[in-house]
């Protein structure tokens, strides 16, 4: 009866206990209501911004069972990030997931820590004298009885058994043997391992954790000789290994033991789980970190209450398992309402508790960083590119040396001689062969080359434009009309055009790039993705015309379809339409045609003897339109199933990684493989097999004068002008686009000096008569997608956190020296079909529309109100003007697009100038508001908000002095 009085008087204490927790922090909160709460000015003083950051917490609950008279820790449940606990069958671990924690548990656990014992920065280096110095001082202080001194330690000392070793059940040979009656005769008082085990130095979950990670331990038990909670909080002054405690080697810094009487384990499991989770709270463990009393720490456990959030009992079942979010918050927001710059705004959008959950925010303004900053001085802003990355440069090239760098290469060089045979072939149609693939494999390779060795930004991959391709066809017309030597204009021309880039260069006319806001960069981009889609579907299609599917075909009459080789004797080859017929008329009579087998010749030799071919089935191949679908289909969803294959759940993490990175080699060889085992001439990947001019009448090196009027040498720079538009917005887009901080690049831009190299190599290709070079928008995205890094040793249950780009050289230097050498290697690519390569293209194309906010704001017209995803700017902006700002859009791209598409072509550089007018002019149409979350807002606008914003604080500051003075 005394037990029981004692026991039901220790629940009323701590019953009073919560009720006095719940009126302290109801009157805190409602203190932060009107200025700032006593724990926040209590964390602000802990919380510095300039302290150095915490390591992260591994923390484990260990709970103490018994066994037959013997007691031992038992791992329960492990954190890193998420809840990871011990299936009650008790040989696996569960999936990460996020704590659910009952909020009676918290404010019994801040009961714990005010009336527990609190001993930070302990000198411990074994468990055994941290034990002593604990129970010594719950003596001191009158928390428990000298009398079970040795109890407490016996229990705490007991040996922890971890998921990796066997239970405690005995073994064949100690059945018979007489069981101790009282356990502490049966051990030492040491019991627990001194040196971690062979189990905890092989266990795999270290690469989990991080390098400086540190643990912090929760021992959770009942026993029967307490009637009340034995409660203790120990931080080590320096972390230390204590033997078998821990599941890994990690040191401890951190101890929370709460022993209590028997009959309450589930609240005790319960508190133990609060307190687990509040240690890897990024917030709170820089508390505890840092704490210097008991009041900082439950200044901690107020501010974590201040955040939590209650899901109803009726509305939710607490044994679903929440999965953890794919992108964490980030704690920066919650540690910013702390610092001295923040907590005098009581309006301010810094975050923290007093802010609602639809208070994000307002985007960042539109800075391009300082790269484009206009210095007033020649070539001012060339000599700071030069002086940001030359540092770099060596680093640049040993930091391409990664498996991921090979995957690289080999996609982008593919996609590289994919493109200069297509632009290759087109212009050698439109220049009569002046320049032809032979000329755009050389040109790609040295233009590449250089541009990657010594360009701003090696990521950028440089190739040929349509917008070009039609200057090209328009000048060589020109030219033929007015009896012109086009190569000797089109040196003048490329030298002009060097020379103006020259001079924007020196004049850090990049500095307008500024005005380029994402409703810009997303229709160029946007634009240049679509023409990829467009190409290899029209190329895709061209093979189904090439080689029709007949649909009047019928299985029943197939003995009626067959293809004959006609005599020659029978036909009369003045009457013949055949061109190979009519070349061979003079070679009859070599040939005894009574005496050839007619039936047992090729197509092609029938052809070439003068024959004709007969039949209903003489054009009819369907196999070859069907496989080269399949081949094209096929390269495409394979390569981003397997890029997808990262986040799945089979096979280990860097097999999932590896097999992602090689998404479009293992496509492209699996589906030359099929091409191959069907053994059908698809058509194939045709590659120069010798060094040479297409046009044998021409050299390498163009002579500048001679063959036009001396003024053709002046007149040539009208035409330069357009050219020079033409590369500076490609090129100055391109390097926007891949510089944009999505893609947390860390060796900084070169907006100047890559257009110099840009420049340089015009006036180089045009004296060699190579075709002229500019940054691919495609091509260049999918260079940074393949090169992406991400965290390797992340926590169970967190997604990989994207780490940023892999910025080398290497990468792009091998892919061009590549498509210089492709001329040796013909008989191997030869055998790649080119539906596979236009499967390529499409992926290519596809990929490149990830991310972009254009392409999320289209698919929202098909989507239901109540089925759009949660984008920021819906909560911001009403769906019409969303509507309305990207029907806008839509037509300013299909403008674009009518204009590519005809002769008018040539003036579509200026037509993406005429984008940024357009955008200017949406400043009537739509509020400031609505611009800053769809669009950027443009910097002169900027900068009056930034000034209105200062002044809208400072008056606010002004009136909170004033109503301060007022209280006085």
């Amino acid at each position: 009866m005394e037990d029981l009085h004692h026991h039901h008087l220790h629940q009323q204490q701590r019953s009073f206990s919560v009720q006095d927790s719940i009126q302290s922090l109801t009157s805190s909160l409602s203190t932060q209501s009107s200025t700032v709460s006593p724990a926040a000015e209590r964390l602000r003083h802990i919380l510095r911004e300039d302290d150095e950051p915490t390591p992260t917490l591994f923390t484990e609950m260990d709970t103490l069972q018994h066994e037959g008279g013997e007691m031992e820790w038992k791992e329960s449940a492990r954190w890193v990030k998420f809840e990871e606990k011990v299936e009650e069958g008790g040989e696996r671990w569960s999936k990460p997931h996020v704590s659910t924690l009952s909020l009676h548990s918290l404010f019994e656990l801040r009961t714990c820590l005010q009336t527990g014992c609190i001993l930070l920065d302990l000198d411990g280096y074994s468990l055994p004298q941290i034990v002593d110095d604990m129970i010594e001082k719950q003596v001191q202080e009158g928390l428990i009885a000298p009398e079970i001194r040795e109890k407490v330690s016996f229990v705490l000392l007991r040996k922890h058994r971890h998921q990796t070793k066997k239970p405690i059940h005995r073994s064949l040979a100690d059945i018979g043997k007489p069981s101790p009656s009282n356990p502490s005769q049966c051990r030492s008082m040491n019991d627990i391992s001194v040196t971690p085990s062979s189990d905890q130095l092989k266990n795999k979950f270290m690469k989990k954790i991080p390098r400086d990670a540190e643990a912090s331990n929760v021992l959770i038990g009942e026993v029967d000789f307490l009637d009340k909670p034995f409660v203790a909080f120990v931080r080590l002054a320096q972390a230390a290994t204590l033997g078998g405690l821990t599941e890994v080697p990690v040191p401890t810094r951190f101890l929370f033991v709460l022993l209590g009487p028997s009959g309450k384990t589930k609240s005790y499991n319960e508190i133990g789980r609060a307190m687990a989770t509040l240690m890897v709270d990024d917030l709170f463990s820089d508390v505890a970190y840092k704490a210097r009393d008991r009041e900082d720490l439950i200044a901690g456990i107020d501010e974590f209450l201040d955040e939590v959030i209650v899901l109803p009992p009726g509305e939710w079942d607490p044994k679903i398992r929440i999965e953890p979010p794919k992108k964490l918050p980030s704690a920066e927001m919650r540690k910013s309402v702390f610092s001295l710059n923040e907590l005098g705004q009581p309006n301010g959008n810094a975050g923290g508790g007093s802010a609602s959950a639809e208070d994000e925010e307002m985007p960042a303004p539109h800075e391009l960083g300082e790269e484009l900053k206009f210095t007033g001085r020649f070539c001012g802003g060339l000599w700071l590119d030069i002086k940001r990355k030359a540092p770099w440069f060596f680093s640049d090239f040993y930091e391409g040396f990664h498996i991921q760098s090979v995957s690289a290469v080999l996609f982008i060089y593919l996609g590289c001689i994919t493109n200069a045979i297509t632009f290759g072939g087109l212009l050698g149609d439109a220049t009569d062969n002046y320049q032809g693939v032979m000329e755009s494999f050389l040109g790609t390779a040295l233009a590449g080359a250089v541009f990657c060795m010594f360009g701003g930004q090696p990521l950028i991959i440089l190739s040929s434009t349509g917008p070009i391709l039609i200057f090209e066809k328009l000048l060589y017309e020109f030219s033929i009309n007015n009896n012109i030597d086009y190569m000797e204009i089109r040196l003048w021309i490329g030298l002009h055009s060097c020379l103006q880039c020259l001079i924007l260069v020196a004049t850090d006319a990049s500095y307008i790039i500024k005005y380029m806001t994402r409703f810009t960069e997303e229709g160029f981009s946007s634009l240049i993705s679509f023409i990829f889609i467009s190409d290899a579907l029209k190329k895709m299609m061209s093979t189904f015309s090439y080689y029709p599917i007949s649909p009047d075909f019928k299985p029943d009459l197939i003995i009626s379809y067959r293809c004959d080789c006609q005599l020659p004797d029978q036909v009369s080859p003045l009457n013949s339409t055949s061109p190979l017929a009519l070349e061979n008329m003079s070679d009859y009579s070599m040939f005894n045609f009574s005496a050839l087998d007619w039936t047992q010749i090729s197509k092609k030799e029938c052809l070439r003897l003068g024959g004709s071919l007969v039949g209903k089935s003489c054009k009819y191949v369907p196999d070859l339109a069907m496989l080269s679908f399949i081949l094209f289909f096929g390269t495409y969803s394979m390569t981003i199933s397997l890029k997808k294959f990262k986040s799945s759940r089979y096979f280990p993490t860097k097999c999932r990684a590896l097999i992602a990175d090689f998404a479009i080699i293992i496509s492209i060889l699996v589906f030359c493989a099929v091409d191959y085992g069907m053994a059908l001439d698809t058509p194939k990947l045709h590659v120069p097999t010798q060094i040479k001019p297409t046009r044998p009448d021409r050299g390498w090196i163009v002579m500048p004068m001679g063959r036009n009027p001396w003024w053709m040498c002046l007149a040539s720079f009208v035409p330069a002008l357009l050219v020079t538009i033409l590369i500076f917005m490609d090129q100055q887009i391109t390097a926007v686009i891949v510089n944009r901080k999505e893609n947390k690049l860390k060796k900084g831009c070169g907006y100047h000096l890559d257009l110099f190299w840009v420049g340089v190599l015009m006036a180089v290709c045009s004296f060699m008569g190579l075709p002229w070079y500019v940054a691919a928008t495609v091509i260049s995205i999918a260079h940074i997608d393949s090169l992406k890094m991400e965290s390797e040793s992340s926590a169970p249950g967190e997604q990989p956190q994207f780490l940023g780009v892999r910025e080398q050289r290497l990468t792009g230097t091998l892919v061009f020296v590549l498509t210089g050498v492709s001329v040796f290697m013909a008989p191997i690519l030869q055998f790649i079909p080119m539906p596979v390569l236009y499967g390529v293209f499409l992926y290519m194309g596809v990929a490149s529309l990830h991310g972009i906010q254009f392409w999320e704001r289209i698919k929202l017209y098909l989507m239901p109100a109540k089925h759009q995803p949660d984008f920021v700017f819906l909560r911001h902006v009403p769906l019409r003007r969303v509507h309305l700002f990207t029907l806008l859009q839509i037509t300013c791209l299909a403008v674009l697009w009518i204009l590519k598409s005809t002769v008018a072509a040539i003036v579509f550089p200026v037509m993406i100038l005429g984008l940024m007018v357009v955008r200017k002019a949406l400043d009537l149409i739509f509020s400031q508001h609505d611009l800053a979350w769809l669009d950027d807002i443009l910097p002169d606008k900027d900068k009056k908000k930034k000034e209105d914003e200062k002044k809208k604080k400072k008056s606010k500051t002004d009136e909170h002095n004033n109503s301060d003075e007022e209280c006085c």
